[in-house]
Formats: C-alpha cells, sequence, structure tokens
C-alpha cells in the first residue's frame, strides 16, 4: 500500500463510520424511545426483530470494510460508492424508526405499510454488497464461497416477495430467516478466520 493510500483509507473508515454511526444511533434511540414511552406504540415482535437485524447488518458493515486496507487505488468514485453503501443501511434504520408514527397504529403498521421502500432498499444491499466484494478484489471473494454467491439471487427473491405480500406470517418468518443467516455468517466469518 503507497503512502497515499495508506492515509486515505482511515479518513474512508472515518466517513463511513459517521453514516454507520448515525443508523446505530437511530436504531438505539428508536428502542430507548419505546422503553422510555412504552403506551407511546404498541410493541410488535417483527419490529424488533427487524431492528435487531438491521443493528447487526450496519456492525457486519463496519466489520467487513476493514478488508478495504488492502486497496491501493483508491478513486471518488469507490469512495462515493461505499458512502451510498452505508446510507443504504441507515435508510433501513430510519425507515424502522420514523420521526412520527401518529398517523399510523403501531410500529408493525408503519412497517407493513412502508415495506416497499424497506424491502427495495434491503435488496439493493445485497447489489451493493456483491460491488463492494469485487472492489476488495478476487482473493477476498474467493473466501467467501459458494454460500454467498447463493444468498444474492435469493435474498433479491425474497425481498422482492416480501415488497409484494403484506403477510405477518411470511415477514416474521424471513426476519427470522435473516438473523439465522446473520449468525450463520457471523460464526463463519469470527470463528473460521483470522
Amino acid at each position: 500500500m503507497s503512502a497515499g493510500a495508506a492515509e486515505l483509507f482511515p479518513h474512508i473508515r472515518i466517513v463511513m463510520g459517521m453514516v454507520v454511526g448515525l443508523g446505530i444511533t437511530r436504531l438505539l434511540t428508536g428502542v430507548a424511545g419505546l422503553i422510555q414511552h412504552p403506551s407511546r406504540a404498541k410493541l410488535s415482535a417483527l419490529h424488533l426483530l427487524w431492528a435487531l437485524s438491521v443493528l447487526v447488518e450496519l456492525i457486519l458493515f463496519w466489520w467487513w470494510e476493514f478488508a478495504l486496507y488492502d486497496i491501493t487505488d483508491w478513486s471518488f468514485g469507490i469512495f462515493a460508492f461505499l458512502i451510498g453503501y452505508a446510507v443504504t443501511l441507515f435508510l433501513m434504520a430510519a425507515l424502522l424508526f420514523p420521526d412520527r408514527i401518529d398517523d399510523y397504529a403501531s410500529y408493525e403498521d408503519f412497517f407493513l405499510r412502508r415495506r416497499h421502500w424497506f424491502f427495495a432498499i434491503f435488496g439493493l444491499t445485497f447489489l451493493f454488497d456483491v460491488v463492494d466484494t469485487l472492489i476488495k478484489g478476487e482473493p477476498y471473494f474467493d473466501t467467501l464461497g459458494i454460500d454467498y454467491m447463493v444468498q444474492i439471487p435469493v435474498g433479491l427473491v425474497l425481498a422482492g416477495i416480501a415488497i409484494w405480500t403484506s403477510n405477518r406470517r411470511f415477514h416474521l418468518g424471513l426476519v427470522i430467516a435473516h438473523l439465522i443467516y446473520q449468525a450463520w455468517w457471523i460464526s463463519i466469518l469470527f470463528y473460521t478466520h483470522t
């Protein structure tokens, strides 16, 4: 890595970290609001599980982006893309905890009515992740295995179905499956790689 690239990576990571931090702050502030004012809106397992899943996704994104350390040729396009990827994760967090919920019966009601936006962005994160992985290079891509390439089309199909249906059971099953998948990736990444 050239001296310029070595100095640039921490700068880029700080900017990405600010956006990721805003997403985490949004989620934690939302959960704290639920604890502080439990009668303001009816609690929902579906909503809280998606909040947990997006929190895990933000943390994993921050962890995975350390692989950018090996990049020696930075461009504004790569930088802008990475910030855009972080913004998609922030937007998912913001859609889980809107500024106001007065027009909705509950957070779950808000979530199911705004699911089109949430799952369109959710689907976009799968596409962004492919580009992000390619930016990190072929050796990094090779460490992820076939499971990684299977998750992309499956994730896109499930996001498409989630946009189309408001069936609560489907959405609850999807978030539980996503949390299990995230736990599986964590076990793979943190216990088999050094």
